[in-house]
């Protein structure tokens, strides 16, 4: 009897020793296996830029005087010849019918050197006066001439001037800060303009490259004309966080590098047709950039070691971590992967951080939906 149990006992630990040393061949259920297909995605990406109008054009008088009247105010719209100002014309006015008479008595004494000329050449060739007074006569004919030209000149100069004192606007656009009033003496030199006209009708957004990204853009599209000419169209977040309405497109990349920043200057134009985008103003431009058939994973099917990504591949149901490469997609949901997987391959899309190499696996299986209670049962229930 005593023996019977010590045989008992020995054989129940070489079963437990040996169940011990079995391998497990079980798989491991409940994992989201993923089998990858090419994909489309698109991949924003955000420079910080600054908002400059079209053009700032700094607004100096053309002559001096007293300004009589200013005919816009502050911050407002104005369009190209309209006028801004008045300064003093009385002076120019007089400048002016001075010009024009002198002109007039100019014309006069030309026709009257005219008329002896003709006389003289006439004498001359009947052997009546010398070739001495001839030649008096034709050089005060030129004389009279050169001063018509010159009186002439003055004329245009002096319209000129008194056109200068009604100062226009050369362009569309907004009215800058007014420092001076009516009753100011201004003059061309000024410490500091009339006003400034801002083209706000176009607005140019400038913002920088790194030379990786230019690089990237020039072997994407062959060359900067190509890049301009074909990249998409670009947005633009306002401080605010909220999207510009219109959309905009890339007008120029400057062919030099910065050797301090190693960036390159880049310009997009926006229109501003509701003025809501001003001179001085700061915001991100935003370059999409679609990628097509590519190779697309949740982020949740990654972890990272000493700075580099995995993420499990199944082959014949044994998941095994690989080094990928990627490119985060706008959402912080997905990565684009460069290297490192292709299409066909199954990968565990979650839990990846708890698995371990070696780990055989199998999908999930989808739960049943509960089954619906007989209809006369259901009729007995309602009526108890």
């Amino acid at each position: 009897m005593k023996i019977s149990k010590q045989l008992l006992l020995c054989g129940s630990l070489l079963a437990l020793v040996g169940c011990a040393q079995k391998p497990q061949t079980a798989p491991v259920t409940g994992y989201n296996l993923v089998t990858l297909q090419p994909e489309d995605r698109t991949i924003y990406t955000s420079y910080s830029a600054t908002i400059q109008g079209r053009q700032d054009i700094a607004i100096y008088p053309q002559v001096s005087g007293y300004i009589t009247k200013l005919a816009v105010t502050e911050g407002q719209q104005v369009k190209k010849g309209q006028t801004l100002f008045i300064i003093d014309q009385v002076p120019y006015q007089a400048a002016l019918n001075t010009a024009v008479a002198n002109v007039k008595a100019a014309e006069a004494s030309l026709a009257t050197a005219k008329l002896t000329y003709e006389n003289k050449e006439k004498l001359f060739e009947k052997n009546v006066i010398s070739d001495v007074d001839l030649t008096t006569a034709r050089n005060s004919y030129l004389t009279a001439q050169a001063q018509l030209a010159q009186m002439q000149a003055q004329e245009v100069n002096a319209r000129n001037n008194l056109s200068y004192t009604v100062v226009t606007s050369p362009s569309n656009g907004v009215i800058g800060v007014l420092p001076y009033r009516e009753g100011a003496l201004v003059s061309a030199s000024l410490p500091q303009p009339l006003t400034t006209v801002s083209d706000n009708s176009q607005m140019y957004i400038y913002f920088s490259m790194t030379e990786n990204q230019l690089l990237s853009l020039l072997k994407e599209y062959g060359s900067k004309e190509a890049a301009i000419k074909n990249m998409p169209a670009v947005e633009l977040r306002l401080s605010d966080g909220s999207l510009y309405d219109e959309k905009g497109h890339i007008e120029a990349i400057s062919g030099v590098i910065d050797q301090n920043t190693g960036s390159v200057s880049v310009k997009a134009v926006f229109d501003n047709k509701n003025g809501l985008l001003h001179s001085g103003a700061s915001g991100n431009i935003i370059i999409p950039e679609t990628i097509e058939q590519c190779v697309v994973i949740p982020q949740a099917a990654t972890f990272e070691v000493q700075e580099k990504i995995f993420a499990y591949k199944v082959t014949d149901g044994i998941a095994n971590p690989v080094e990928v490469t990627v490119t985060k997609v706008n959402g912080g949901k997905d990565y684009i992967v460069t290297s490192g997987l292709a299409f066909g391959d199954t990968i565990v899309a979650e839990g990846a951080g708890l698995l371990r190499a070696g780990t055989r696996v199998q999908a999930e299986q989808p739960t049943a939906a509960p089954q619906a209670a007989p209809e006369a049962e259901a009729t007995a229930t309602e009526a108890e």
